[in-house]
Parts: structure tokens; sequence; C-alpha cells
């Protein structure tokens, strides 16, 4: 396995590809997205762990929408069955990866009790369990606070998951190594990573100032808020297409097949990744 370290300008290339792919499958791309959403929103009725269940299971429902994608790129219509893909590896993989859900959702409960240090855990409430979001609530310093913290701590966790799930799932590598080696990924393309996030931010702004404009030429304001809410839907489910993108170019097999490119490769003898030369 070695890292690939690729230009900042393939953010967009991933963003691309996300989209492109999704057009190629759409319905089996939102539909299969649908479903993700779907099984989340099931596991947090269960009572009393329903939050923690929902969030232990998010890394192996992810890499379904990526073996999805995989299949989307060889022009396969993937089957909804792909979405447990992360329960059909064999069992060491399966608890490979529920160490990995049980860590994710560990990791996250944890930055919310942090959170709550700053509002009570009213921000933390309102995420985990829900309710109704208020104008004085909003207003409150200690909200405001308790959120800020709560999405500057989540920056560090998302980068130690984003690639891990596949690294378990594709590559076979532990849970704990998979951490290490999915944050160092990020660190080392953190430029495509930060391309990646403007990029869609900027999809997002742009089909919302497009939804709006065409309201307003109908004469009908209020229709953007509801166009924009299935929209918004789609949109995000390219964005989980895009992610399979963002692992393949970071990651590749021992085959020279990322030359052209700087490398490096995990040792066993020295536990570290050892640079290639090129």
């Amino acid at each position: 396995m070695k890292l690939n370290i690729v230009p900042a300008r393939t953010g967009i290339t991933w963003v691309k590809l996300g989209i492109k792919t999704f057009m190629a499958q759409p319905l089996a791309m939102s539909g299969l997205f649908f479903m993700f959403m779907a099984m989340l929103s099931l596991a947090t009725l269960v009572p009393f762990i329903g939050a923690a269940l929902a969030l232990a299971l998010l890394p192996a429902a992810t890499l379904g929408l990526m073996a999805a994608t995989q299949e989307a790129t060889k022009g396969k219509f993937p089957m909804p069955s792909i979405l447990i893909s992360a329960f059909r590896a064999g069992q060491q993989r399966m608890r490979a990866m529920m160490v990995l859900g049980g860590l994710y959702a560990a990791g996250f409960l944890t930055l919310m009790g942090i959170s709550a240090l700053f509002d009570g855990g009213e921000f933390a409430r309102l995420y985990l369990v829900g309710g109704k979001i208020t104008e004085e609530l909003l207003l409150q310093r200690g909200f405001q606070t308790a959120m800020w913290v709560a999405l500057g701590l989540y920056l560090p966790l998302s980068l130690l998951f984003w690639h891990a799930p596949a690294l378990v799932h594709w590559h076979g590598v532990t849970p704990i190594k998979s951490l290490f080696f999915s944050l160092m990924a990020c660190y080392r393309n953190l430029g495509a990573l930060t391309v990646f996030a403007f990029a869609w931010t900027g999809v997002f702004l742009i089909a919302a100032l497009l939804v709006s404009l065409i309201a307003s030429l109908l004469g009908n304001p209020a229709l953007a808020t509801v166009v924009m809410f299935p929209v918004a839907l789609v949109i995000v489910a390219m964005f989980f297409t895009s992610i399979y993108f963002t692992f393949r170019d970071s990651f590749s097999h021992d085959d020279g097949s990322a030359s052209g490119r700087e490398r490096m490769h995990y040792d066993p003898v020295t536990d570290s990744y050892v640079a290639d030369d090129l």
C-alpha cells in the first residue's frame, strides 16, 4: 500500500468525478443514499442507545456508498446489498469495522461532551436527540460557543476517519493503524482536500442561487424553500459519491501504478511510512 501525494487541483477532479459518476447512475446512487440515510435514522430509534448506534454504523455505511461508487465506475448497477459490504467481507474485517465504528461513536460523543461544558449540553442534546431550534436559543452565547467548539473538534475527528473505513475494508489495515494512515493521507493531501471542500461549497451556493433566481422569475419566492431541500439532498448524495475518489487517488497498491507522483509505503518492520525513490 502506497500513499500518493496529489496536487491541490485534484480536489476539483474529485468533485467532477463525483458528479459524473452520480449522473451515470442517478437512480442507483440516489436510491442508495436515501437507504443510507434511512438506515441511520432507523438506528436512532433504538431506545437508549439509538444515537450511539447510528454513529457506530456510520463508517460501515459510508464504506457501502464508496463500494457502490466503485461499482458505478465499472459501469455496473450497484445493488442495495452493497450497502452492507463491510459486514460481508469475512469475520475479521467485520470485527475490525465494528471496532472502527465504536471508536467513531466514542470520539463523536466525547467531543459533544466537551461542547456541553460551554452551554450545559443544549447543543449536544439538540444534535443527538433533536428538538426545536428557536431564535432565542441560537442567539445564546453559550450555545454558539458550544457549536463552534464541536465543529472545531469534529475536523480532526473527520480526518482520522476519512479514509479509515476503506483502509480497513480494502487493505485489511487494523482499526488503530487505519486512523493514523487516514490522518497522514489527509495531512499530506490537505491542499487537495481543502480545494475539494471549497468546490463542494461552491456547488451548493450556485445551486441555491439558481433555485432562488428561478423562483423569483416565476414570481413565487417561497418556492425556493420547497425546491432547495431535494436539491440539497441530491448534492449531498453527489458529495458522498465523490468520497471514493479521494481514497482511490490517495492510496494505491505497491505495483508502480502511481508513477509520476510522490509516494510513500508502509514498512511493517519499522511500523512507519517510508518515502519511495522516484
